[in-house]
Formats: structure tokens, sequence, C-alpha cells
């Protein structure tokens, strides 16, 4: 059966998800919902006149998927309007910036049993994917600690800051869910550390652009992440998982794979530059593998629980840099 995708908003991540669904033999795009004209227009050079509303979308039989790219502030509410539909839903994170909210709208997809994946496409990474292959083998024994290095090459404008919920909710909220995943443990506490080092802008809006956070288990596993919005050398991504038998680590991607040894020393071609770019493969991959759930009717890799505890994590880890104390998870969840 091939699965029919209609993509709501048609901005760059919409357009990354199109090119993923067109790559897919059992997937077919046949829909996008975007108002704006510029947007639109980029549709119908690219795709031809597929264009619809959101009303259309819901009314319509020939769809089977939907693929939520909107601004934030409509994803739960999109969420629950079209698993009344009964399509399924791969949503980009996160469901809502409010904990209350996104536990209202996870309700309703319960209750209404619809298939709802949420966009944590760092865990389809086929780099990513070996490391924690490698943990599960045995390979390096249990895991005792975690390094997740997380840095952008500049931040986003300042408008788009205001909108996101802070760079825990929008940013680190990534490397919530890798650490929860490659951890094997859900996390019991949470220590964090903020500051601005590269535009005094984003204090005026309260927000960070470097942080750092522990995060423990139970069993007392830690994960340390580092998040910077100032890589000047690119899109820097880097995991590190100590075992008790030894270490896994996934390194950079850079333009290209070749190193260059001469008598001056060694050298690389630059970083990838752009998420977009590092994480192509990822956004494919994470799709085939939502057109893969629908098929066989069993859960997505990643669900809207994810989502919210991935969400819970962040509070945590906003209310820690506000208190300068640890937080424990069992009074948020």
């Amino acid at each position: 059966m091939s699965v029919r995708f209609a993509i709501l908003g048609a901005g760059r991540i919409g357009m990354v998800h199109a090119q993923a669904i067109n790559s897919i033999n059992e997937a077919s795009l046949i829909a996008v919902a975007e108002p704006n004209e510029s947007a639109a227009l980029v549709v119908k050079q690219r795709f031809g006149n597929i264009l619809r509303t959101i009303d259309e979308v819901a009314l319509s039989d020939d769809v089977d998927a939907v693929v939520i790219c909107t601004p934030t502030n409509t994803h739960a509410d999109l969420i629950e309007r079209f698993s009344q539909t009964k399509k399924a839903i791969f949503c980009e994170k996160p469901i809502d910036l409010n904990l209350n909210r996104v536990r209202q709208c996870l309700k309703t997809v319960s209750e209404t049993e619809t298939t709802l994946m949420v966009g944590f496409n760092r865990r389809f990474d086929p780099d990513f994917q070996s490391l924690k292959a490698t943990i599960v083998s045995g390979e390096i024994g249990n895991i005792e600690m975690v390094t997740i290095i997380s840095r952008d090459p500049g931040a986003p404008p300042l408008d788009y800051i205001t909108q996101s919920g802070g760079i825990f909710r929008d940013m680190t909220i990534h490397d919530f869910d890798m650490a929860r995943w490659i951890l094997g443990e859900e996390v019991e506490s949470v220590l964090a550390s903020g500051s601005v080092m590269t535009d005094p802008k984003i204090h005026e809006v309260r927000d960070f652009d470097s942080v750092n956070v522990i995060l423990r288990t139970h069993s007392g596993k830690q994960c340390l992440i580092s998040n910077s919005r100032r890589a000047t050398y690119g899109y820097d991504q880097r995991i590190e998982v100590l075992g008790s038998k030894g270490m896994v680590r996934a390194g950079n991607t850079h333009e290209k794979n070749i190193e260059i040894s001469t008598m001056k020393g060694f050298k690389k071609p630059p970083l990838l530059n752009f998420f977009m770019t590092r994480y192509e493969k990822a956004y494919a991959i994470e799709m085939a593998a939502f057109v893969e759930a629908i098929q066989n009717k069993n859960d997505p890799p990643t669900t809207g629980d994810d989502g919210l505890k991935a969400l819970i994590i962040a509070e945590a880890a906003l209310k820690s840099v506000e208190s300068g104390k640890q937080i424990q998870l069992n009074g948020l969840e």
C-alpha cells in the first residue's frame, strides 16, 4: 500500500519532508497546504498544482497521512483536528510549549487511536544509529557516561528566538531526546547552567545562547550536554559514550571525507554548515520509518510520549538555571 501524504506548511522543513516523501517508493505527495503566496509558488514550481487548504486536506478521502510543519503554536490544535479524521500524523517538535497542553493533546490522540510520530530526526542519523547499535551489542559494556556536543554556526533571528520557547525547548530538546534514547533509562534529575556569550539582545528576550546540562538516571548514569549558538567552524554534532568495557564515538560530518597531510601538518575540509545538509539522510530515514509504521500498523519510533518527556526535561533545565539548583523530574511529570 502506498501512503498518500499531505504537508501542512511549505517552509524549509516542509520542503525537506517533501523531498523525503518523494524518495520513498511506498509513498506519494499529493497535497500541500501553504497560505503564503511565495512559498505556494515554490510548491507549484517543484511539484505541480497540488495546493489545497487545510480544510480541504482534512476532508480529503485520498490523504492517508499529514506532516505538520506549521508554527509551533498551531501543532496541538492540528494534531487534535486531524486525529478526528483517522489520518496518521507526523508533527515537527514540539507538540506545544505548555506541558498541560501537550498532555491534553496526547489524550485525544490516545482516545482516537491515532498514529502520531514526533520529529526527532537525529535518532535516524546513520552514524548515531551505528553508535546505538554498538551499545545494544554490548561491545562497550554497560553505559556509564554520555557526552553530547551540539553547536550551531550562529544564532537564529531574534524574532524566531522570541517565538521558539527558548534554547532548551527549541535546540537542546533534540539532545534531551537523544540522551533518553542512548541511555536506555529515564532521566531522574537535571542540573543546568546558561549564559549569553554571543549577542546581548538574546539576554533581553530572556534566553541563552550557551548552555550545559547534566542529566542523571536512577542507576547513576550521567549525560553531559553542551550547546552553543556560535561555532565559527561549522555545525558541530558529536556524541561519545563511555562504557564499562570501552567507548564509542560518533564524530562530525565534513564537506568531504578526506584528510590532507603535508609537512605543515594535517587538515580536513570544513564541517557541513547547515542542519538540513548535515541531517539530510536522517530526514529521509525518519520519514521511511513513519511510512513503515503506518503500513505495519505499529507504533512509530518517536511517539508523542517521547515529545512530552523531552519537553519535561527542557522545563526542568530552565527551572534549574533560574534556581541554580538540581531539579528532580518527579515533580514535573
